[in-house]
């Protein structure tokens, strides 16, 4: 018997008995234990079964984090919206701190950051973020459980796929894909908002004047959404999303992965009651329910080995686990564990991978250049661009005078009135400059400086002097720019 047939000679729930992994099986001493017998899934929609354990738990918590996606762009810090990418005007904001394109490197360090974090994690235990945390796979799962709600386990949806158009069918349906277009569009309207202010744009929908752009975007990815999460599922993983193809670049045989143990599984069988004086065939602990290949979202047999279609969500090892406690032998048939570990080589400390250390070390550099860019990043900042064509000029009086073009930016919510100041040189220094300068929040003013000292005061060709910018209103955001005043050879 071929592979491919042996994997379409499946056992459905009932009292026959067929002949699977060599062994003759009764059906009917599985189901007295509460093991369903499944057939693997066949070409078409993967239903994946649903079944609780520790990995499915994992999944929901970390799903709830995407919730808050939803909830982010209506988040008010000091009367406007908390998070917010206002790319027509070059800002974000984030909970009272703007970061403006001055500040960019510090966007780039937590990008780089979440990269390197994804590599590690991949080369630790594999696809964790394709298996918890990918927006798709979420989304997916709670697609698939609205559908369960709605059409049942998976034997009825499927029966359900193949039953011709009818009114009972469009009945159980047509609510489902409902709310999966509801669904869509909370998402793309969410994804929307946070470069928008939300109320503002809740308040133009229903008015009817949204922009092209924004209506294209909501309309877009909201069908996106609903096609992808409810149509493609998995064929989303295994044919569209480049990462599962570069994974293969990130792992080792050290990496922990779902695995199915082939020494305690094989020869698989299923259970049977030897007829008195039969000695009973010597199986491994493998009882070839088909549970695990059942709850698989792609389809995965892991049984086979690592697979291109595996996400490593851990689904197979909750059904498994279930299976074994139910026919009292040990968990762990399918596990995580890493192929070094099946060679009977021990597993290094994490700490001591190179690709561990590696990504590590360069995880901890842009932690470091984030918090130093967070810590340093001051409500105002001034630069001070000297005069270059010409350095000084020498006025009628004898005096030189020096020229700047100051740039102030305030990366506060708020308008800011600031006030220029001279600091350093001889006494006899003095400047002109406009006074009170209105700078609107995020953005940049540009004002001038001019500053003369008498010839006979310049003791050196570079005197240091001081430009201090400051609040009027709050004299605590300040800054001082260190520059210096160019002259001619003092006599």
């Amino acid at each position: 018997m071929s592979e491919k047939q042996q994997d379409t000679n499946t056992v459905k729930s009932g009292t026959g008995s067929s002949v699977l992994g060599g062994v003759e099986t009764s059906n009917k001493n599985l189901e007295n234990i509460g093991v369903e017998l499944l057939p693997i899934h066949t070409e078409g929609t993967v239903h994946a079964k649903r079944i609780p354990g520790i990995f499915r738990k994992f999944k929901w918590i970390v799903a709830s984090f995407w919730l808050i996606l939803f909830i982010g762009p209506y988040l008010r810090w000091d009367g406007q919206q908390a998070i917010l990418w206002d790319l027509a005007n070059r800002q974000f904001h984030m909970f009272g701190l703007t970061i403006l394109p001055q500040d960019i490197w510090i966007l780039a360090m937590i990008l780089l950051f979440f990269a390197l974090l994804l590599a590690a994690a991949t080369a630790i235990a594999g696809r964790l973020w394709c298996g918890y945390f990918c927006f798709h796979t979420v989304w997916t799962d709670v697609f698939t459980w609205l559908e369960e709600k709605f059409e049942g386990q998976p034997n009825k949806r499927q029966k359900l796929d193949q039953a011709p158009m009818s009114f009972e069918k469009i009945k159980i349906k047509v609510p489902k894909h409902i709310l999966w277009l509801l669904i869509g569009f909370a998402t793309s309207f969410s994804f929307v908002a946070y470069f928008t202010d939300a109320l503002d744009l809740w308040a133009r929908l229903f008015a009817f004047e949204w922009g092209s752009v924004e209506t294209t975007v909501v309309v877009v990815l909201g069908l996106a959404t609903y096609f992808f999460a409810g149509f493609l599922r998995e064929q989303t993983c295994i044919g569209f999303c480049p990462y599962a193809r570069i994974q293969g670049a990130m792992i080792d045989t050290q990496t922990v992965v779902p695995t199915y143990d082939q020494d305690r599984g094989e020869p698989r069988g299923r259970m049977k009651r030897p007829k008195p004086g039969e000695e009973a065939p010597q199986l491994g602990d493998c009882i070839d329910c088909n549970l695990c290949v059942a709850v698989c979202p792609t389809g995965v047999d892991i049984r086979r080995g690592q697979q291109f279609g595996c996400i490593t969500c851990g689904l197979c090892i909750d059904a498994c686990d279930s299976v074994m406690e139910k026919i009292k032998k040990p968990k762990g048939l399918i596990r995580y564990a890493s192929l070094q570990e099946f060679t009977g080589k021990k597993l290094p400390a994490i700490w001591k991978r190179p690709r561990v250390i590696v990504y590590s070390s360069i995880m901890a550099f842009a932690a470091g250049a984030i918090l130093y860019g967070l810590a340093t990043m001051a409500p105002i900042d001034v630069k001070a661009l000297h005069e270059r064509s010409p350095l000084f000029v020498q006025m009628s009086d004898g005096s030189i005078q020096n020229k700047w073009t100051l740039k102030i930016v305030n990366k506060q919510s708020e308008e800011m009135v600031v006030r220029v100041s001279i600091a350093g040189g001889p006494a006899s220094l003095s400047y002109v400059v406009d006074e009170n300068v209105l700078v609107h929040p995020g953005t940049v003013r540009s004002t001038t400086l001019l500053v003369k000292i008498p010839r006979k005061d310049l003791t050196e060709t570079n005197t240091p002097i001081d430009i201090i910018v400051e609040d009027i209103n709050k004299p605590e955001i300040r800054t001082v720019y260190d520059s210096v005043f160019i002259g001619p050879q003092p006599r």
